[in-house]
């Protein structure tokens, strides 16, 4: 008579129900994770998700001031798109919004690479002055915009009499009275408020890359500009493209600073996207039309931002 096989200990721990308690412990797992995320979830959806939704529709209503009195706002579907598209205020604004953005971009990275190299080396009173370099980025938008509007006043503000008493102009230059002028007044604001937050980034990033690499690269002769090329600028790219980045989201729906400097003006010189959607919306009360524009901005925001994933998905295979 055969007896029967027995179990020593190990092997009743993995034939056991050992198996079924790791799942259970990995469903629980997931469930405490899913827990975590769905406040943060539910908070996107009502402050993200609801607004895009009804600014969506809204642009698809003849949504008035009537609506308000009335509560009935008539399906138009496109036509809002078609009127904000075909008015001759659009091309200007797309215009100037390229500018506005691309130049602001351009001047800010630069002048924040520049500076956040220099304060990479240390001498006396490097961190004070960093700590100064935040006050344009810390201040209020409309407060920054009302200070600069005194500096760039024609006939009274300190940048037409320095220039004036220096005899570096003959006559008051109007910053931001000149069609020809405003926009590049505006442009040049918007760089000073954001330059702090690009050295911020780009200095962090630089404190990232090891010291090693350069003393290696000294050994092959990389120094001053070969090694800016092959070390600095390798190792900063990751920081420089979620830079550009938000600096396109951020600088393509500036509407602070043009509404506390020109207001659009002069003759429509600095009208962009978003002070056309914000005239639309609550000065001439067509808030279909407003949102329209409005979402107009959030589809090219939303496509360069596609294309920056595409690019950086690309760069990490490679």
């Amino acid at each position: 008579m055969t007896q029967a096989p027995t179990l020593t200990r190990d092997e009743a721990r993995t034939t056991g129900p050992g198996p079924a308690r790791r799942s259970r412990g990995r469903r629980g797992e997931e469930l405490t994770k899913i827990l975590f995320v769905l406040p943060a979830a539910v908070a996107m959806i009502a402050l993200f998700g609801y607004p895009v939704v009804k600014n969506l529709l809204m642009s698809l209503q003849d949504y008035s001031l009537k609506t308000f009195f009335t509560g009935q706002a008539p399906w138009v579907g496109l036509r809002n798109y078609s009127t904000v598209v075909r008015d001759n205020l659009f091309s200007q604004a797309m215009v100037n919004t390229a500018l506005f953005t691309i130049g602001s971009i351009v001047f800010q990275f630069g002048i924040g690479l520049a500076l956040a190299l220099f304060f990479r080396r240390r001498f006396p009173l490097g961190g004070v002055l960093r700590a100064l370099l935040l006050l344009p980025w810390l201040l209020p938008l409309i407060v920054s915009s009302a200070t600069w509007r005194s500096i760039l006043e024609q006939d009274s503000g300190i940048l037409n009499r320095t220039l004036t008493g220096l005899h570096l102009v003959s006559e008051p230059v109007p910053w931001l009275n000149s069609p020809s002028v405003a926009l590049i007044a505006v442009i040049g604001v918007n760089i000073w408020i954001g330059v702090p937050f690009n050295v911020t980034l780009l200095y962090s990033g630089l404190a990232e890359i090891p010291e090693e690499l350069y003393e290696a690269g000294q050994l092959d002769g990389a120094m001053g500009w070969r090694a800016f090329r092959y070390i600095t600028w390798p190792n900063l790219r990751s920081v420089a493209s979620v830079l550009l980045m938000l600096g396109v989201v951020y600088t393509i729906k500036v509407l602070d600073i043009i509404l506390g400097l020109t207001g659009g003006g002069p003759a429509n010189a600095t009208q962009t996207l978003a002070t056309q959607s914000y005239e639309r919306s609550f000065v001439d009360f067509r808030f279909g039309e407003g949102a329209a524009l409005s979402n107009i901005l959030i589809a090219i925001s939303f496509l360069f931002a596609i294309f920056y994933l595409r690019g950086t998905r690309r760069a990490v295979d490679e």
